[in-house]
This record gives C-alpha cells, structure tokens and sequence, in this order.
C-alpha cells in the first residue's frame, strides 16, 4: 500500500486547511475528526466518514484496525511526519477522518442550548459535552462564537457533537423567537434561585461570552432568569461549569 510523504500532496493541503482554517471548514462543510475515541463516537452515531487518514503504524494495531474497518471507505496512508504536521495535537494517534459538518434541520421539541459570542473553544466544546451528557436535544450557535468543529472545540465536547445536533446559524434571534419553549439564562444575582426555578417543559438555555453576556436585546426574549447560589464574596463561574449545572439540575427533575 502506497504512503502519502508529500505536504503538496492536494488531498493532505484539504486536511491541513480542515484542521487549521475555520473559513474554509464552513465553506467546505467539512471537519477533520482526530483520535480513536472521536471516530468511535462519530461512528456510534451514524456518522459516516467522507475519508479516512492513518499512518501505517496506527493502522497495524487492533483498536484502530477495528475502527477503519468500520468506516467503510479505505484509509489513506500518510508518513508518521506528514500526519503530524496536520495533526492538532502534540502526541498525534496516528487515526483521523473526515466527515461532513450537519446541514441546520428543524428542532421543535427539543431541549436547545443557544451560544452567543462564545469565544474559547474550550467552552464551546465543554458546553457541548455536557449538552449531551445531560440530554439537550441541539445547541445552535452564532456567527461570533468560536467554531464548533475546530479540533479544539471537537476534543473538549468528547465525542458530544455526535450524540445531539450542533448548528452554525447566522439566524439565532429567529431561532429564539422560534423556539417553543422557557428561553432561560444564568446571571450573577438577582436571578430566581436554581432550584426554585420551573424548568418543566422545553427549556432553551442561552449563554454569551464571559465578561460581556448576553446582548439586551436577547436578555429581552429570555422568560426565565436564573442565579446559582454560590459562596459570598466568589467570583461568578465560568460560562460552561455555569452551563452543566443549570442542565444538570433540569435533567435531575425530569426522571431520566
């Protein structure tokens, strides 16, 4: 089998982009997944990867043996150096692939967790893993947010993407209005205790960017304001511990 050892090679020039260009993720509609535990996820969900890469090394032992074979497309060899360069991560798997970013669908009844100008990936991503963890149905993002399909934000949300549906829309004040639902958030104080809050029902959580929030024309729509009790005289928390508690004590009332 042939190993691809050429960075002007036009197949690895579309991955690196992937990894490192979000413009080019969104006007292509693609994300490049790295690692075992990511591709398994994708799998697990239906996901169907466009291409499959790997160093031969990887591809020679048993779990990601198993998992290319799985994907139902052959795997593209690349050099242990040219998947490196490509790679996000300092201690590269050798196992990455490339599958197509979801196209925006209807989410009528579905618990929805609405981003606005959130900015680090890392929340981005933590955001989405507890979204899923805690049965969120979709989370919809705006245009200022950081991207959702980065390989940073894809490796904080731990294989979450997969399990609900995560959109970029540069229509998140219509999908508020839209929504058929409590559109609730989290501020600082004077918010109606967490636990005291009614969170029966379809409940769409909206988070902004730490330091600024949430513009007040959005603060206008939101039906439900909330505040987790926190010691005095503590800072208020970062926006995604913020987002898993508020999920985590909606989904403890639902009997899931």
């Amino acid at each position: 089998m042939s190993v691809l050892t050429s960075r002007d090679n036009p197949k690895v020039k579309h991955w690196a982009m992937l990894a490192k260009d979000a413009r080019y993720r969104r006007t292509e509609r693609r994300a490049l997944i790295e690692g075992p535990h990511l591709l398994a996820a994708a799998l697990q969900h239906g996901y169907k990867p466009v291409a499959v890469l790997a160093t031969e090394k990887a591809a020679a032992g048993e779990e990601i043996g198993g998992l290319i074979a799985r994907c139902g497309v052959r795997a593209v060899m690349l050099a242990e150096s040219l998947f490196g360069a490509i790679s996000d991560v300092e201690t590269p798997q050798g196992i990455a692939a490339e599958i197509a970013i979801p196209d925006e669908a209807e989410g009528e009844g579905l618990d929805t967790v609405f981003l606005e100008g959130v900015q680090d990936p890392s929340n981005v991503g933590a955001i989405i893993r507890s979204a899923a963890g805690f049965g969120i149905g979709r989370v919809l993002l705006d245009r200022e947010c950081a991207d959702a399909w980065s390989p940073k934000a894809l490796r904080a949300g731990m294989g979450g993407h997969f399990a609900l549906r995560v959109y970029e829309t540069g229509r998140l004040a219509a999908q508020m209005d839209a929504f058929k639902g409590t559109l609730a958030c989290a501020v600082a104080r004077g918010g109606v205790p967490l636990r005291e809050a009614p969170l029966s029902g379809c409940v769409g959580w909206i988070f902004g960017a730490e330091g600024r929030g949430l513009r007040e024309e959005t603060l206008r729509k939101v039906a439900l304001q909330v505040t987790i009790p926190m010691k005095a005289g503590t800072e208020s928390l970062n926006v995604a511990a913020a987002a898993a508690i508020c999920f985590y004590e909606a989904f403890s009332r639902s009997g899931a």
